[in-house]
């Protein structure tokens, strides 16, 4: 299997990560929810003049800690620079190959109403961490970006017969990833909101922003779709392997194609699908 990105993130560094550990774990983790085990990497870098020569080698021993960590190692590339003010510091371009495990037939096309959707942890964290990292709104917070490989949760769930469909959530959250489920299954995904976890500290800051926490970037979980016999064998076999925050966060149901958030309250809120990126340059 293919897959190719690019990473823009500002700041270059941010809590919990920098623009290299994000492109390795982004491009591994695609792979990941795909059902593949990544073995490559190719790296493009695009570097703007004036760059501090001391952050471009954290980044670089970053990347390649990253490396390490997920097994994976980068065989091609190359280097560009452009000129002052043209970029910011920073981009980085990865493609990656990975090997897809034999018998895995995972996809939207699996997906059948009675479903089960479970998220990996806490949803949004990536997001508020680079929005409070960015200092644009004299807001301040010991808040941690997500980011890191789900190939230790992908390899729990793939070791599950019943599961469906797995994506990381990243541009445009988890109500992102519903929509696309439920387009592709013509079903209404039903998101329960007293079970999908949200840290206090992030739903604070969407509060005082008006963002939404469910259409913040993850940039470390996992949205899977399961069989609803195996929903509660896959959250015990998460939260012993240390994922202790997984949880069924919603249903797949009969009806029009949709998102509906059922609030604490008992109410539904419909999550609309985004027009635009609500913000630009979180990964």
């Amino acid at each position: 299997m293919i897959t190719t990105d690019g990473f823009t993130v500002e700041p270059l560094e941010f809590p919990g990560g920098d623009v290299g550990s994000l492109a390795v774990h982004g491009t591994v983790n695609d792979l990941a929810v795909s059902g593949a085990v990544p073995r490559f990497l190719s790296l493009n870098v695009f570097i703007e003049e004036g760059l501090d020569v001391e952050i471009l080698r954290r980044i670089v021993a970053s990347m390649a800690r990253a490396c390490s960590d997920c097994g994976v190692r980068v065989l091609a590339g190359d280097t560009k620079v452009v000129r002052r003010g043209q970029g910011g510091g920073l981009y980085l371009a990865t493609t990656g190959l990975g090997q897809r495990r034999a018998g895995v037939d995972l996809g939207l096309h699996c997906i059948r109403p009675g479903d089960r959707v479970i998220v990996s942890g806490p949803v949004g964290d990536h997001g508020a961490a680079v929005l409070l990292a960015r200092e644009q709104f004299g807001l301040a917070g010991s808040l941690r970006s997500d980011a890191g490989s789900v190939l230790p949760i992908t390899g729990i769930l793939l070791a599950l017969s019943g599961l469906r469909f797995m994506r990381d959530p990243t541009r445009g959250g988890v109500a992102t990833v519903s929509h696309e489920i439920a387009r592709a299954a013509g079903a209404t995904v039903r998101l329960i909101e007293r079970d999908l976890p949200v840290r206090p500290e992030v739903r604070s800051v969407c509060e005082i922003l008006g963002y939404d926490p469910y259409y913040l970037a993850c940039e470390g979980r996992v949205v899977a779709v399961v069989d609803a016999a195996i929903a509660a064998e896959a959250v015990a076999a998460l939260h012993q392997s240390g994922f202790t925050e997984a949880c069924v966060a919603g249903t797949i149901e009969m009806g029009a194609p949709r998102v509906v958030l059922q609030t604490s309250l008992g109410g539904e809120r419909i999550l609309p699908e985004l027009e635009d990126d609500p913000l630009p340059r979180i990964c």
